[in-house]
């Protein structure tokens, strides 16, 4: 049978998403903007919560954790190790490497560190699926606020090396606001001016903008193509070392 995914816009721009294993009736929820969203979708499917997979420890993945936590006393709540302190309802700590099964689904762990010092990210390679939280975002990445910008460039690669067919699921609907940006670095990419005009008409619609996949993101997206000598030489480095031009690219990003 086929994972069921649901996507929940949540609070301004957030994104929730449920993964339900229909071999099992296990259901996982990556993060907790918004309980009220995540229960109302529970309800309407008839699916019951098992799991809780967190990314990271911001305010707006986790304040809806000690609510599901409460509606589902059996809820497993799975974070990353580094984070713990942060998250105080983690039951599971994970890190690089370790594997999360929901029912009969199967996550592999990556540490994404950049946009906080510990975030991790789920990879869920027999569905093609990943949820990567605020590191990767659809032409964009996140803001390396715990860590110097050649880590969260380190995460994007190990993230550019999942399957071409994956589809990504982020933490944020700011996929326009990106490619607006992405625009000023390489306004000439055809895949990017591809996906820009998907875009618009997409959010015209009121309509998200994901999943995306790895393969469309390495085409078009500026943070994981600071080796393409095109991006290189937008921003006036060429033969530079691509975590050098990762870090120009996001800082201008950071003054956008």
């Amino acid at each position: 049978m086929t994972t069921s995914i649901r996507l929940l816009p949540c609070l301004t721009d957030n994104y929730g998403v449920l993964v339900h294993d229909p071999a099992t009736g296990a259901t996982a929820s990556i993060d907790a903007p918004e309980p009220g969203l995540i229960l109302s979708a529970l309800d309407e499917n008839g699916w019951t919560l098992s799991h809780l997979l967190i990314t990271h420890h911001h305010a707006d993945h986790i304040q809806g954790g000690p609510e599901l936590k409460a509606r589902f006393p059996a809820l497993k709540v799975v974070g990353p190790a580094k984070e713990a302190a942060q998250i105080g309802f983690l039951d599971t700590l994970v890190r690089e490497g370790d594997t999360v099964r929901v029912g009969s689904l199967e996550a592999r762990v990556i540490d994404t560190p950049g946009h906080t010092r510990g975030q991790v990210n789920y990879h869920f390679p027999g569905e093609a699926l990943a949820f990567t939280g605020d590191t990767l975002f659809s032409l964009g990445c996140g803001r390396a606020f715990e860590a110097p910008y050649a880590v969260l460039w380190s995460s994007l690669v190990k993230l550019a090396a999942l399957p071409g067919e994956t589809k990504v699921y982020c933490g944020h609907e700011y996929t326009q606001a990106n490619a607006r940006f992405a625009l000023t670095i390489e306004p000439d990419n055809p895949a990017l001016k591809a996906r820009a005009e998907e875009v618009a008409r997409l959010r015209a619609e009121n309509r998200p903008t994901l999943p995306t996949t790895i393969a469309a993101e390495r085409a078009a997206n500026p943070f994981l193509r600071a080796a393409a000598p095109s991006v290189q030489a937008a921003v006036g480095m060429a033969g530079a070392d691509p975590a050098d031009v990762f870090a120009e690219i996001r800082a201008r990003k950071d003054r956008f």
